[in-house]
């Protein structure tokens, strides 16, 4: 029941915006290295054109998307629906790691809220747009958004933060170094 796209329809970006939540799969080439899946919330993603996309990625305890990407720029996206209509959807493509002191920052970091704790933007070329049923994703009714991480950023501060990304952010599990800022 799959269905294949050219692009992110206008009908697909208003499913990717009601969706609170997405996740992002990475893996390095070496086949004993570890696919990286992460859950990502806070309304931190955005299409930028049926073919592009952006999310603003936080500090984390790892850096294993940054490091994939890096090494070898896969990148899929997916999105499901936990409320009413049943469906998955896919972006496959390239991305790039994008950090604070690159040329595009500014016009990318426009896109998003201010949020404490940044790390750096996420930017993929998607190739593929897929959609699948969903039928068996179970129905959940959304709560809220979590906070602890917007006040764990908050307490640590600039300086704690950038300390945190050196301490935890340069090396993935595989030990593929990340494109973060060496300060």
């Amino acid at each position: 029941m799959a269905k294949l796209f050219d692009c992110i329809t206008d009908e697909l970006q208003a499913f990717i915006t009601q969706q609170r939540i997405f996740f992002v799969a990475t893996a390095p080439l070496s086949p004993e290295g570890h696919v990286n899946l992460s859950p990502k919330g806070l309304d931190c993603f955005k299409v930028l054109s049926p073919d592009r996309v952006a999310y603003l990625d936080l500090t984390g305890s790892g850096n294993e998307t940054s490091a994939h990407l890096q090494e070898n720029g896969r990148i899929t996206l997916m999105f499901c629906a936990f409320e009413s209509k049943p469906m998955i959807l896919r972006l496959y493509g390239r991305g790039v790691t994008i950090l604070p002191d690159s040329p595009e920052w500014d016009d990318l970091a426009a896109h998003f809220p201010a949020l404490p704790g940044v790390r750096q933007i996420i930017m993929a070329e998607i190739d593929r747009v897929q959609t699948s049923c969903g039928m068996a994703v179970p129905l959940y009714e959304y709560q809220d958004q979590r906070e602890e991480l917007i006040n764990w950023a908050e307490k640590k501060g600039v300086q704690g933060i950038q300390d945190y990304h050196q301490l935890k952010n340069q090396v993935s599990i595989d030990g593929l170094p990340t494109p973060l800022k060496q300060t």
